[in-house]
């Protein structure tokens, strides 16, 4: 039996809201239709999907289980529906994301020597989009920091790098070489998609979440608070009133890159063999200490 994604995407809006009458204003269709197709649904699967009584809505465990697959499944039906219109416009190319402060041009070279005839596009990525972007076919591949949620994604490592604490001008330790985590207990933490969990749970948070290096040195330099980020990252950004200093204890990051696993291509693979060769050879010559490029020293100054 087929899934009808149209019966699923009404299922999604009824399971988001858990209310009939506003899933159906959200659908800009009538209520009573929302509700014929949900039963068809339900007859489709065999199985109830939601429990309907004077309480309210509510989810089946077959419900939570749909719910969760639905996501997955949407996502890889726009892909496919993206690289068909790419297809139909008879072009062959790749688009590839990378996070801020990794460098993607030494794979897209080692790509570029093995398919001249294949253009490769490279477009940044936030922290809170890059597994979405991926399911739903807005970017081939990615570069990706984790921790990112893997599900319906194919995921290789291929470095880590050391991470900085990120302080105002004026803070009592931005002059310091390096400082510890236990150094920094207490400060408040301005929550950034790059931060992995574990660093997080050890400083308050200050009240701002944020997208991006941009803003994460903005409301550090106005004194809102501290926060973390890839060394890598801190050569391509700096400001005026932030310093970066190393925190060695802080648990490094994790590079990897990542497709999605309902994406199957010949070019897919010859891109993930060229990254993983370009970082191997980065590697081996010690480029991603990045204060040995000739980038920005650890103050974050030019």
């Amino acid at each position: 039996m087929d899934l009808d994604l149209r019966k699923v995407r009404y299922f999604i809006a009824v399971a988001d809201t858990l209310h009939f009458g506003r899933a159906a204003d959200d659908l800009l269709i009538a209520q009573p239709v929302l509700s014929r197709q949900i039963r068809a649904l339900e007859k489709e699967l065999g199985t109830p999907l939601l429990t309907r009584d004077s309480h309210g809505v509510a989810l089946t465990d077959a419900g939570r289980q749909l719910l969760s697959d639905a996501g997955p499944l949407l996502a890889a039906a726009q892909a496919a529906r993206h690289r068909v219109s790419v297809a139909a416009r008879g072009s062959q190319r790749l688009t590839v994301g990378f996070r801020a402060g990794i460098a993607v041009a030494p794979a897209v070279q080692l790509f570029a020597a093995q398919h001249p005839d294949v253009p490769v596009d490279v477009q940044r990525i936030e922290g809170d989009e890059q597994a979405q972007m991926l399911l739903d076919g807005r970017i081939d591949l990615g570069y990706v920091r984790l921790p990112v949620d893997e599900t319906g994604l194919r995921i290789a490592p291929l470095y880590t790098e050391s991470r900085v604490a990120v302080l105002p001008l004026s803070h009592r330790l931005a002059g310091k070489e390096e400082v510890t985590e236990a150094d920094l207990a207490g400060e408040l933490l301005v929550w950034n998609a790059d931060l992995p969990q574990p660093t997080a749970r050890r400083h308050p948070n200050a009240g701002y979440r944020v997208r991006g290096v941009d803003e994460t040195l903005e409301h550090v330099a106005a004194g809102r608070g501290i926060s973390f980020l890839a060394r890598s990252a801190t050569v391509f950004y700096s400001h005026p009133d932030v310093v970066y200093v190393p925190v060695p204890d802080v648990a490094p990051e994790q590079v990897c890159l990542a497709v999605a696993q309902s994406r199957v291509s010949p070019l897919v693979d010859a891109f993930f063999t060229a990254a993983q060769s370009a970082a191997e050879v980065t590697a081996e010559c010690g480029n991603y200490d990045m204060w040995q490029l000739g980038g920005p020293d650890a103050s974050g100054r030019d």
